[in-house]
């Protein structure tokens, strides 16, 4: 940049300060620009309407995702009810074949050993 001249003030033009070394001594740095001066290349800049069309593509991507958890999340739960019910299923078949003997008793259960009480059940 070109210092000012007295034909320049008296055209009008505006005062243009010469580019002079860094007061810091980092001559390597550059004056800052704004980053829309920067990126000047269009490819790098996409329309209004493609950013939309992409939003709307995510969005969707999004749903379709939240979708196939859940579905995941349901076949898992009913796995899991279905495994819960044939054991219990398994637990009472496996009590009723039992072979059980009936205390009539009750004076028996209080001369019983620790043991003895812990086989016990009640139904």
């Amino acid at each position: 940049m070109a210092a000012t001249t007295t034909q320049d003030i008296r055209e009008g033009k505006p005062k243009t300060i010469p580019k002079g070394r860094p007061k810091s001594g980092r001559v390597w740095k550059s004056e800052k620009k704004r980053k829309s001066a920067v990126i000047g290349v269009h490819p790098l800049h996409t329309s209004w309407g493609r950013k939309q069309q992409v939003r709307m593509q995510q969005k969707l991507m999004k749903v379709y995702e939240k979708e196939l958890k859940e579905e995941a999340k349901k076949q898992k739960e009913e796995k899991r009810r279905k495994i819960e019910e044939r054991k219990k299923r398994r637990e009472e078949n496996e009590k009723k074949s039992q072979v059980v003997q009936v205390i009539k008793d009750t004076a028996k259960i209080k001369r019983m050993k620790k043991k003895q009480l812990r086989k016990i059940e009640t139904r």
